[in-house]
């Protein structure tokens, strides 16, 4: 049997640039590959808002649902005031079927920055629930 060496953590250089390739192939609409790019910088700082927002886009976009709920939850435990975390919840939660909970988090992210897609989200939402009831 042979002895492994620990395989050294990335330094601060090479998780910037593993972020910034994550980011790109989030915007390129390649969220698995994503996912493997962000795979180090996650390990070395799970705790990070921009790391953890990042993963949870890439879930969402890769449909793990569950998975980008919990990386965007939190997102918004560790910076409540984060519109877009929220409003990514708030899509993955009406993705989920959640549509009161998406709602909310789509009105406090709409509350705090007016963007036309968080108002458009809200529409949608809003829709649902009326569909919903009747």
């Amino acid at each position: 049997m042979v002895d492994q060496e620990p395989v050294p953590e990335p330094s601060g250089e090479e998780r910037f640039r593993a972020f910034r390739q994550a980011e790109l192939l989030v915007q390129r609409r390649r969220p698995l590959d994503a996912l493997k790019a962000l795979e180090p910088v996650l390990d070395a700082e799970p705790d990070k808002p921009s790391v953890q927002l990042l993963a949870g886009r890439a879930y969402f976009h890769s449909a793990q649902l569950n998975r980008a709920e919990r990386a965007l939850t939190r997102v918004v435990e560790m910076d409540p005031a984060d519109h877009y975390a929220r409003f990514v919840l708030g899509k993955t939660l009406q993705r989920l079927g959640r549509f009161v909970e998406a709602l909310g988090q789509l009105r406090m992210a709409s509350a705090m920055k007016q963007v036309p897609e968080y108002q458009d989200a809200i529409g949608e939402v809003t829709a649902r629930l009326a569909l919903g009831r009747n």
